[in-house]
């Protein structure tokens, strides 16, 4: 039997749930600041310094005493706005987006404690408000995100296989005439490591569908639940946008150039195995030029910027969920308001319909239902002597 101590920590244990609902309340907490930041004239990259600048502070506040626990940056803070897919987080040197009313924004990062990964994503549209509503195009793929986020929380459970979640993703988006992202992955999170070997695809093509490994949810895993809706294709690509996000492969390789070992050395020290960007190194440039031997010899995965085709928009959202043995466990949430959209589409498939008015946590809403009815049956055959003799007494007197 192995020891203990070198089997992988796990949600089974009370600690590391403490610590996986820290980090989460960060993340949390960061993404409402950045959205309230989010205004007409903003820039992006301030946006994307901005969070990466928060979660290091909270992180940094927490487990002082424990000198060795790495914390921080989970996933570096993207921007990417109305048909940038993904991943856009620009360097310095790098060309700036500036927000306007009426884009479509959105905003994806992530914490860490020990290890352990809690990453969120929201979507938003800039001056949208109650008085001034999100219509069109923009509603439907925004609506669809969330509603397709919605049903996943609810099939992402122990004994559901991920497939039985793809093609309920297709559905609910193409309720709202959109598309997901083809080939777009949402994983199994484990200690430090954010691309899990369990995942769910995307809108997958023929070729990933035969590829891509069909797997169980089981109790006491973490996901991250990664919606990515489009209102055109569904395909992205890249467009000439410089890659800034990286994260390095668990693989040797004796590198020859002199910066491309000082930058490992460093990404390896600061970083580990999760992602980060180009933008964190003090020296930018020795950074640009250290990765690139660092991406041809395979030594790190690159998070390209994908684009959809002009004119089309991209929502995302995301969350992560603990698999508890009472039910689903969100720690990170997208704070959707569906007061601020007008969409003309709506979920007409019964069994969709059926599945998103069920609760996301059966067994929790049960055990209230069930306190709620103990205590009326409780206040129902309780004796109430003093009431009944008040009761009597006033009608004597009204004789």
């Amino acid at each position: 039997m192995a020891d203990s101590q070198d089997e992988e920590p796990t949600i089974a244990q009370d600690l590391v749930v403490t610590k996986y609902k820290m980090v989460g309340d960060m993340v949390n907490k960061v993404l409402l600041k950045l959205i309230e930041k989010g205004k007409e004239g903003q820039s992006a990259l301030e946006l994307c310094k901005l969070g990466d600048k928060l979660i290091e502070e909270h992180t940094s506040s927490v487990y002082k005493k424990e000198k060795d626990m790495k914390k921080g940056i989970a996933f570096p803070t993207c921007v990417s706005t109305n048909n940038c897919v993904c991943h856009f987080s620009p360097l310095e040197s790098d060309k700036d987006y500036t927000l306007k009313n009426g884009d479509v924004v959105k905003i994806d990062l992530g914490g860490h404690i020990d290890g352990f990964i809690a990453v969120v994503a929201h979507t938003f549209v800039v001056g949208a408000s109650k008085d001034n509503k999100v219509t069109g195009r923009e509603a439907d793929v925004i609506v669809a995100a969330h509603t397709a986020a919605e049903a996943a929380l609810r099939l992402v459970k122990p004994g559901n296989e991920n497939y039985l979640v793809t093609d309920t993703i297709q559905k609910v988006t193409e309720s709202y005439q959109c598309k997901p992202i083809e080939g777009m992955l949402s994983h199994q999170l484990k200690r430090n490591v954010i691309d899990g070997e369990k995942s769910i695809i995307q809108n997958p093509n023929e070729a990933q569908r035969k590829e891509h490994e069909k797997c169980e949810f089981d109790v006491h895993e973490v996901y991250a639940i990664d919606m990515l809706v489009s209102t055109g294709e569904g395909k992205g690509k890249e467009s000439g946008t410089r890659t800034t996000v990286y994260k390095r492969k668990d693989v040797n390789y004796q590198l020859r150039m002199k910066a491309s070992r000082t930058f490992f050395s460093e990404m390896e020290r600061r970083f580990d195995l999760m992602p980060f960007t180009l933008r964190a190194f003090e020296e930018e440039k020795k950074a640009r030029l250290g990765v690139i031997e660092c991406v041809k010899h395979q030594l790190v995965d690159p998070f390209p910027v994908l684009w959809e085709k002009d004119g089309e928009f991209v929502a995302q959202i995301k969350f992560t969920v603990l698999l508890m043995p009472n039910g689903p466990l969100k720690i990170t949430d997208s704070p959707f308001d569906p007061e601020l959209y007008q969409t003309e589409h709506e979920v007409e498939d019964p069994e969709l319909k059926t599945l998103l008015s069920t609760s996301a946590n059966p067994k929790a809403a049960k055990k209230k239902k069930k306190k709620a009815a103990s205590k009326a049956a409780k206040e129902a055959t309780a004796p109430q002597p003093a009431k009944e003799e008040k009761a009597e007494g006033a009608a004597t007197e009204t004789k």
